[in-house]
């Protein structure tokens, strides 16, 4: 071994331990925070953003209402009047809820008060969306459709309200005559097996593509009179409101709805 050869060595080890300090850090590591499962499911969205991607149950496909029915009569089929490509409310016939029985969801659904709209306050193009239909009648969670274009009334009741709980955050009417159009997230409230209340309802609310509800958390059941309480129940029909006020009946289209 000669003294260049000595010389070397220290060098080579000075190196190695060099190389040992330059390991990766952890903490300075991108790939310790990548997650690569479970992958997404593929959704192919509609062409526009009202159309329904390809993972959406259809509620109302312009043609009949084969997936609804009469909530005064669960065995008859809805008997509101189809025309084309809508349907509009069938005056003294009742609510009308879907067959199918939801949780959580988003819903898109087209609405228009008619052109020749009468009345005022609540007597004006009044109906309604139950997010969850509880029981016969009004019961359950209601989302407000009124016409609250130039039309005064409380404002924890005009459209877009969480009926007598939820004031929307703005007013986007558009003027009767014209179609509107309503993208709501429900996230229906847990419960107990006892039936006490584990995790409370929440909604959030587009009408015309302006935000009216940002997580609103409901306090329970939609009311007309008196407080809003809970009472438990499981998976629940999205419900259509017959309001019986003597003005022009309004219309619907364009109902679909995705499971989350």
């Amino acid at each position: 071994m000669n003294k260049y050869t000595l010389l070397f060595i220290p060098v080579l080890f000075a190196g190695q331990a060099m190389a040992q300090d330059k390991k990766p850090d952890p903490a300075r590591d991108p790939k310790t925070t990548e997650v690569w499962e479970p992958v997404p499911k593929i959704v192919t969205p509609g062409k526009l953003p009202q159309d329904a991607p390809s993972d959406a149950i259809i509620l109302f496909n312009g043609r009949n209402l084969d997936a609804w029915h009469s909530v005064k009569d669960p065995s008859k089929p809805a008997a509101w009047t189809i025309d084309d490509g809508f349907f509009t409310v069938k005056k003294g016939t009742g609510n009308i809820e879907t067959n199918k029985k939801f949780t959580d969801y988003q819903l898109h659904m087209e609405w228009k008060i008619p052109a020749n709209i009468s009345g005022e306050g609540q007597a004006r193009g009044n109906s309604g969306v139950f997010l969850a239909s509880t029981g016969g009648g009004d019961d359950g969670y209601e989302i407000q459709i009124m016409d609250a274009y130039n039309n005064k009334t409380y404002v924890n009741g005009q459209t877009g309200s969480v009926y007598k709980q939820g004031i929307p955050l703005a007013n986007a009417n558009k003027k009767p005559g014209e179609w509107q159009y309503y993208d709501i997230i429900w996230n229906a409230p847990r419960f107990n097996e006892d039936g006490t209340l584990q995790k409370p309802a929440s909604v959030t609310l587009f009408l015309n593509g302006v935000l009216l509800q940002n997580g609103f958390v409901l306090k329970g059941e939609t009311r007309y009179i008196g407080a809003p309480e809970y009472k438990k129940h499981g998976p629940a029909s999205i419900k259509l409101q017959d309001h019986g006020d003597p003005s022009p009946a309004i219309s619907f289209r364009n109902i679909w709805v995705r499971e989350l």
